[in-house]
């Protein structure tokens, strides 16, 4: 199982970002990923999740609104579409699997990513 994140970047406040997941060893299809992000000196917090079946999706409730995740199986990716980003939505994200269902508590994940920066900063 690997994970890949990419895309993060310093934005302004206001703007777009898109990260991106690149998943192998294991069939996307079958298995929930979720995203995840952590802040300098603060818990790692659940941002979003996605499940292989139906494409249920669930959103912590900083970011509904805001933020989309969708995957793409074919390409062995999953997004997270981020728009009216914020200064607090600063921080490192992650992306993880092999949990047992969509949820946004971390400890469920057995396989993480290394993270991507994301800076929102005038």
């Amino acid at each position: 199982v690997q994970l890949v994140e990419s895309g993060g970047a310093l934005v302004q406040p206001g703007g777009s970002l898109t990260l991106s997941c690149a998943t192998s060893g294991f069939p996307l299809d079958g298995y929930v990923i979720g995203w995840f992000r952590q802040a300098p000196g603060q818990e790692r917090e659940g941002v979003s999740c996605i499940t292989p079946s139906d494409g249920a999706t669930l959103y912590a409730d900083s970011v509904k609104g805001r933020f989309t995740i969708a995957r793409d199986n074919a390409q062995n990716i999953v997004y997270l579409h981020m728009k009216s980003l914020k200064p607090e939505d600063t921080g490192v994200y992650y992306c993880a699997t092999d949990g047992p269902q969509c949820s946004l508590y971390a400890p469920v994940y057995l396989s993480w990513g290394q993270g991507t920066q994301v800076n929102v900063s005038s």
